[in-house]
């Protein structure tokens, strides 16, 4: 990379640039420019797909080879630099945690015989769209995250626009108009992933845009910008994500036939145990995620909640830490909640987390030496 760079020191190349020069994939050719940048071995440049310049450190960066520490390359790094036909037998198990962009340790569960983040990879090199579906806090979006490091993200929503996926103009510092191109361009552009995250809460009129980069087409027309054609490079994938019991997701026929695989996610109640969740709650979770199957509630406590519920417990304590699992939960399922939590503890009572009456004044705000009452009317 530091040579092509130093080779052309008058150009400024993009990442598809590279690539089709390279021979590698879009992947590993943004991950080894971005660590050029870092140490400070080029420059970077450019509002909407980055550009890269050779600088006076780069001819030096050429001559040596940097060997990274084992493990610092994803498995989806190390993947994308030769597409492989995989099978089950040959290929590597990734069973251990794999730590997110965030810093957070993700843990691989099985899917189809494979580790999650193994499989989507795959699906990914076959060009497979995937559609993951469940309750919110389940992980959809942190298993995504440890599958793919080179993600974008799209967070839907009812106001989600047109401009939110391929871009819109902006004006810039010097008070001109410039046109900032959206994460699906930069996604088909520099051949990496894109999460349309809550998908079904997106209008299907703008997740219409979306739909010829997934087809045989792998074009779009940015007609907002002067017609533009945008075309998919080697890498670009997309997976969505779809909360179903969440309100106003709407599933509909053209946005499921785009995802060939659907995967139902759901909470994996033994990992919560391993974190050292209470016991006790991850039973309630557990007994009413049965419940929520058997169509005799709307909702349980997912990882998120149980996550939330031992950080509560940690600072608050015991019982405020299960007065906010049971306040959390929907009006209409909290009375249920709330007698399964009661049950399962052995307190008769506990109410959402609530404020109480309003405290006394304390002494320990009075000036030191104060006794309260006995300064009043004293002369100052």
């Amino acid at each position: 990379m530091a040579r092509l760079l130093a080779d052309r020191p008058a150009d400024k190349l993009t990442i598809g640039d590279m690539a089709r020069h390279l021979g590698h994939s879009h992947g590993a050719v943004r991950n080894a420019a971005l660590t050029l940048v870092r140490r400070g071995e080029a420059d970077q440049s450019g509002t909407g797909q980055p550009q890269f310049r050779a600088n006076a450190k780069t001819a030096a960066a050429a001559q040596r080879a940097v060997i990274s520490p084992a493990g610092t390359h994803s498995p989806r790094a190390q993947a994308a630099t030769t597409r492989t036909t995989y099978t089950a037998a040959a290929a590597p198990r990734q069973t251990g945690p794999i730590r997110r962009a965030g810093g957070q340790l993700y843990h691989p569960r099985e899917l189809a015989d494979l580790p999650d983040v193994e499989a989507l990879n795959r699906l990914r090199d076959a060009d497979v769209p995937v559609l993951l579906y469940g309750p919110p806090g389940t992980g959809k979006t942190s298993l995504v995250e440890a599958a793919f490091p080179d993600l974008l993200t799209v967070a839907g929503d009812g106001d989600t626009t047109v401009g939110d996926l391929i871009g819109e103009y902006t004006q810039d510092d010097a008070g001109a108009y410039v046109f900032q191109y959206g994460p699906l361009v930069t996604a088909m552009t520099e051949g990496r992933a894109l999460l349309i995250d809550d998908a079904t809460l997106i209008s299907p009129k703008v997740l219409a845009a979306l739909y010829p980069a997934m087809d045989g087409r792998r074009q779009i027309q940015v007609k907002a910008h002067k017609g533009e054609t945008i075309k998919a490079e080697p890498g670009f994938y997309v997976v969505a994500g779809h909360n179903p019991g969440v309100h106003g997701a709407v599933l509909t026929e053209a946005l499921a036939s785009r995802f060939s695989v659907q995967i139902q996610i759901g909470t994996d109640y033994d990992l919560a145990l391993a974190l050292r969740i209470d016991a006790q709650v991850v039973r309630v979770a557990r007994n009413l995620a049965q419940q929520v199957e058997l169509g005799e509630l709307g909702w349980a406590p997912q990882l998120r909640e149980l996550l939330s519920y031992q950080k509560t417990e940690a600072v608050l304590g015991t019982k405020a830490a299960l007065a906010n699992l049971i306040g959390i939960a929907p009006v209409e399922d909290r009375d249920a909640v709330a007698d399964a939590v009661m049950k399962a503890v052995g307190i008769n009572k506990i109410a959402p987390l609530t404020l109480g009456k309003q405290l006394p004044a304390s002494a320990a705000r009075q000036p030191p030496g104060s006794t309260g009452s006995a300064h009043r009317g004293r002369p100052r």
